[in-house]
């Protein structure tokens, strides 16, 4: 059979278990036609890159499938039905990865992050409560030397005429 990856969004009023209940519901009717869930992965609570149908964030969850195009298509019918659904995408691929998804392992990789280090000095600080002054910054301390370099050398060539 023909395997598939299912992502799918849900609103962020609905908790995870009610998302749970849907992928449940979704292997129960796979089973039905001689299907099977083979990954499942649940990838939280995420802000969204744009507002869908006023929701502001969604419920990510992730489907390996191995069904038949028919069940999946039935699949994607029932989902795009539910009103706690937002989007569903499902795409056609050759093998179901068992390892964690991107999303996951990326998940893991900024809770070992932590301490970054001091916030630089300088040209990065938020203002506030200092005074500085024009000169102090980057462009006008290069553009001072510049200027300077330039009078050197007048002074210089009409030294030597």
């Amino acid at each position: 059979m023909p395997l598939y990856e299912t992502v799918l969004i849900a609103r962020n009023d609905v908790s995870q278990q009610q998302v749970e209940a849907i992928a449940d519901g979704i292997a129960t009717y796979l089973e039905a036609e001689s299907g099977s869930i083979k990954k499942r992965e649940y990838w939280g609570l995420r802000t969204l890159a744009y507002r869908i149908k006023k929701n502001r964030k969604g419920h990510y969850m992730l489907l390996g499938l191995d069904a038949p195009a028919a069940a999946v298509k039935e699949i994607e019918r029932q989902l795009s039905l539910n009103e706690d659904i937002l989007r569903v995408l499902t795409l056609r691929i050759d093998e179901i990865d068992e390892a964690p998804s991107v999303i996951l392992s990326r998940k893991g990789d900024e809770r070992e992050r932590g301490f970054r280090g001091p916030k630089p000095t300088g040209r990065f600080e938020s203002g506030r409560g200092t005074r500085r002054n024009f000169d102090d910054r980057e462009e006008f301390r290069a553009r001072n030397e510049r200027e300077e370099q330039q009078r050197a050398n007048a002074t210089a060539s009409a030294e030597a005429e």
